[in-house]
Formats: structure tokens, C-alpha cells, sequence
């Protein structure tokens, strides 16, 4: 059985590695892609490199281009999807990649975001550890409206949950800084985005707390952990076009050895196809997942301080997005939660 797929916001970063990954995949087929100011134009003129898409032309992003197709993949700016999904109802199943359905909370939609919020959808991290001992993964399976995480999200998620849900840290005792490629700021012109800016300097940006995924992060470690979190995040741009390295800390509570820590991500790590624990000392590298599904994770102690440090590498386009789109999609319907979804990245 094949199921018929829209793509709006085709023309993006996001929406480009959406269809690469989905022209692998056996059973979805993608029948519409859709833009706004490249609406017209072919989606190999906008994406040189997508070239099984034939002549295929970039429509308009309404909801009249999207209705009849039984998934529509959103990957529009923030603010976006909540309108258009309105527009379109039914039965399709809506994946959300931009953040209007991520977050619970309506007063952290004002704070970070602002505008109307459209409230929150199923989440889209199937290896989320629960704090009743579940994973997110089981609220998937039927479900016809899913919210894909924030890449950052992902990473610092990730890096954290297991300490987090089998109570090793103390919860209001995190940090975390990245390294982000400049592909995870979407494909607008901005001139702290040229690669004049950008090539050999490293950029905080968003720091004292500002970030826009800094609540969904700790949205995601209260579910994992019962309890309330305190988090410090700070982002860095660094001159890779795409790719995040989340280096991330927590004191450990009294007692806490290495080998608690490396029980813990083993057990709760254990069967997810798509998080790569690595041995004892061996720590992830951002190119080693690129063009993969994979989330790459490190773990350590630093017995002087006394804290967790966990590494965690992911492809912001592919695990931080479109990936994580299209495992929960084959969830929600059933399938094989792996179809179309490369386990190796791409090197060098």
C-alpha cells in the first residue's frame, strides 16, 4: 500500500531533506510540493540535488494545493502551520516540522514565541523516556496530528533524559552549549548568516536563556523525569552547514558513579535503532552522523566536579528534523518505524 504525500514548504532546507528522504521510502509517495515566494518554479531550480523529482513544479502553499493527500508534511516558518491546519481537517495525518504544536504550555508560547497558539499535538520523539517507565513512542501509534521537535531539542534531550528519568542528576543543575550549523536557522537571508560572517568564528546567539527551544527542552525533561528542571543553554553557530554537538552537564546526585551512569543509558538506550550509545570514552563527532537518522551519544563523569557530561551528535536536517518527521508518521500509521531511514550518514 502507498500513501499520497504533500510537502509544503518544499522550497526550505527542511523540506528539501524531507523529499530526499522520502523518495527512499517504499510506501509514501509524494504527489504535491508546495512554496511561497518559489511557487512556480521548478523544485530542481531550488534544489539542484533532488533530481528523481523530475520537472516537478513548486505550487502555491494553500490549503486547496494540500487537501486530498493522506500525509501533509509542514515544514513552514513558525507561526505558519497552525492557520493552513486549520484550513485542512479530515482525516490526513499532519506532521508539523515548524514549532506551532510543540509546546504544552500557552504561557511559554507567549514568552518565546508570541502570536496565537494553536496548542500542542502529539510529540514526535518516539525514544522519549517517560516517567511512569514508558517511551512517547507508545501515544504515536493511530494518531492523525504530530508535533516534530526542535533539533536542539533533540540533541539536549537525548544527551540528558536517562540521568534525568533515573533520577542520577540533580534536575535543576543542567547545561548544555552547542554547536550548530547555520542550516538550523532555515534558508532566509540574514546577514549574520553569510558565509563571509560565519567562516572561522564560532557566534553565541540566544544566550541568558532566550532560545525559543529552551522551554520545549525542558518540557521534555519534566515527562522524562516527573519533576521540575533548570536548565542553562547556550547555542553556538559554527561554520558547518549542517550538524549539532550538544555538550551537556548535570551534577550528580550523592553516590552516582560511571557505571550507574553507563547502566542507565544502556538500559534505556538499549533497543532504539536510531541512538548509537558509543563505548566507555569514545565521544560522537557531528560528520558522523550527517545524512543519517542516528543520534550519536558519549558519556562520562567528571569525578573532580562531581557531574555528568554527555556528548550527543545529530544531523539538525536529518534526526533534528525530517527524520524524526517520518518515524513518527510510519508509527502513526502502523509501519515499520524505520522505513525509509538511512542508519549510516555520509562521509567525509
Amino acid at each position: 500500500m502507498s500513501y499520497s504525500v504533500a510537502v509544503a514548504g518544499a522550497s526550505g532546507y527542511a523540506g528539501g531533506e524531507l523529499l530526499r528522504l522520502l523518495a527512499a521510502h517504499p510506501q509514501f509517495e509524494v504527489r504535491t510540493v508546495t512554496a511561497h515566494q518559489n511557487a512556480g518554479e521548478p523544485l530542481r531550480r531550488v534544489h539542484p540535488h533532488l533530481a528523481s523529482y523530475g520537472d516537478t513544479v513548486l505550487a502555491p502553499t494553500t490549503a486547496d494545493s494540500l487537501r486530498g493527500h493522506e500525509i501533509v508534511f509542514l515544514a513552514l516558518p513558525h507561526g505558519h502551520s497552525g492557520a493552513i491546519a486549520e484550513q485542512l481537517g479530515g482525516d490526513a495525518l499532519l506532521v508539523d516540522c515548524g514549532a506551532d504544536h510543540r509546546l504544552e504550555s500557552a504561557q511559554d508560547w507567549a514568552d518565546y514565541y508570541g502570536g496565537d497558539h494553536y496548542g500542542s499535538w502529539t510529540y514526535g520523539m518516539p525514544e522519549l523516556p517517560l516517567a511512569d517507565g514508558g517511551r512517547q513512542r507508545a501515544a504515536l501509534g493511530g494518531v492523525r496530528r504530530i508535533a516534530v521537535p526542535g533539533c536542539n531539542v533533540t540533541a539536549v534531550t537525548f544527551a540528558l533524559a536517562p540521568a534525568i528519568t533515573r533520577a542520577l542528576v540533580e534536575p535543576r543543575d543542567l547545561t548544555a552549549v552547542l554547536a550548530v550549523g547555520p542550516s538550523g536557522a532555515g534558508k532566509k537571508a540574514s546577514v549574520d548568516l553569510l558565509g563571509s560572517e560565519l567562516i572561522g568564528s564560532a557566534n553565541p546567539y540566544a544566550v541568558d536563556g532566550g532560545h525559543r527551544h529552551n522551554p520545549e527542552i525542558r518540557q521534555n525533561l519534566r515527562r522524562a523525569g516527573g519533576t521540575e528542571v533548570a536548565l542553562t543553554f547556550t547555542p553556538v553557530i559554527v561554520p558547518m552547514s549542517r550538524g549539532i554537538l550538544a555538550t551537556t552537564s548535570a551534577r550528580l546526585r550523592e553516590g552516582v558513579s560511571l557505571a550507574d551512569v553507563r547502566a542507565a543509558f544502556d538500559e534505556v538506550y538499549a533497543d532504539e535503532r536510531f541512538i548509537d550509545l558509543l563505548p566507555a570514552g569514545v565521544w560522537p563527532r557531528s560528520g558522523d552522523v550527517t545524512g543519517s537518522n542516528r543520534a550519536a551519544i558519549g558519556v562520562g563523569v567528571d569525578e573532580r566536579a562531581g557531574r555528568l557530561v554527555a556528548v550527543s551528535a545529530i544531523d539538525n536536517l536529518g534526526k533534528g528534523t525530517a527524520g524524526a518527521a517520518i518515524q513518527s508518521a510510519n508509527l502513526a500509521l502502523g509501519l515499520d518505524e524505520s522505513l525509509g531511514l538511512p542508519l549510516d550518514g555520509v562521509a567525509p
